[in-house]
């Protein structure tokens, strides 16, 4: 029988290793968050790794990793997986989009409420012992446009949502056909026609050559006066420097964010910026997500290793070689 072994350097909800049970041909190492020196030490023997975000698996770890068949990003973002080395490698590499879908929808929407209704501005006030309504005056989300960019699974859900508060939605996703916004009540636009019409726009890109600051100095001056914008995507999807101008300066009304440049963020001009709303990359942290993506991520290794079979693979060109 042959016998395979899966590396878990980071910490992933017990439920993975239940998945595993089932599968007796797969040795499982998962001895709970791992040093960088001791995840280069135990990938040589390694077949399959299973990774959340703090190990990155860059060039030199796929390199001592010979026997590498299979990576699964328990989560969306591949960024800390070096995709050009894992496809010459050999090494097919799949995320779990589906897990933590709801959970980052839920957050970006309660970002937003917190947005237009000063909510942890307000709760601050009051454990400060004030009672100060006049400073707090919000924005109701009905009759708003709300401005979704990229319009895949947690762009939709953000939408549906949006919809049962009666805010119109545009999105724009140049990989989504037109009809599959139509379906759902929102209107597939243009860039620059969203940043026209929206009164809140979010963020729910991947990093590419095409987005990364995406929202610069050049783009904010094209929005409508008093925009509001949310992020929990990926960080550096925002020129932070540009927006911190366009807050002070008024043209953007607030900001919440989830997600930046450099995590944590050190002298990020964003944070602790009046106006702006921060928490600590939390969109997938629910119990019910993690425990998603870990029984995910475990089930596409046991389908690789065990079946030849592999879904949710971000380099297909892997495949075709």
């Amino acid at each position: 029988m042959t016998t395979y072994t899966v590396l878990i350097p980071d910490n992933v909800d017990k439920a993975a290793l239940a998945v595993f049970s089932d599968a007796p041909e797969i040795n499982v190492i998962a001895p709970g968050s791992m040093k960088r020196e001791q995840t280069l030490a135990a990938i040589g023997e390694a077949d399959a790794l299973i990774i959340r975000s703090s190990t990155t698996a860059d060039a030199e770890l796929l390199q001592a990793a010979p026997r590498l068949k299979a990576i699964a990003r328990a989560g969306v973002g591949v960024d800390n997986v070096d995709l050009g080395t894992a496809t010459t490698q050999g090494v097919v590499v799949m995320n779990t989009p589906d897990g933590n879908t709801i959970a980052t929808a839920e957050h970006t929407f309660g970002l937003m409420l917190a947005l237009a209704r000063h909510i942890p501005q307000g709760h601050a006030s009051m454990q400060a012992g004030k009672w100060d309504r006049k400073s707090y005056m919000g924005v109701e989300l009905r009759g708003k446009t709300l401005g979704i960019i990229g319009f895949g699974r947690i762009g939709r859900a953000v939408a549906k949502r949006a919809l049962a508060f009666e805010m119109t939605v545009v999105a724009f996703d140049p990989y989504i056909p037109a009809d599959v916004g139509a379906d759902l009540g929102v209107e597939m636009v243009d860039l620059d026609t969203l940043y026209a019409r929206s009164d809140f726009i979010t963020l729910h890109s991947l990093i590419t050559d095409e987005t990364r600051e995406m929202i610069n100095a050049s783009s904010i001056a094209s929005m409508k006066d008093g925009v509001r914008l949310v992020n929990a995507a990926r960080g550096g999807l925002i020129n932070e420097v540009d927006l911190a101008e366009a807050i002070k300066s008024g043209k953007v009304a607030g900001v919440a964010l989830d997600v930046y440049s450099q995590e944590p963020p050190t002298d990020n001009p964003l944070v602790g910026l009046p106006g702006v709303i921060d928490t600590p990359h939390l969109a997938a942290s629910t119990a019910d997500a993690q425990v998603n993506v870990a029984v995910e991520a475990a089930r596409l290794i046991v389908s690789a290793l065990l079946k030849g079979e592999y879904k949710n693979v971000v380099n297909p060109a892997v495949l075709e070689g």
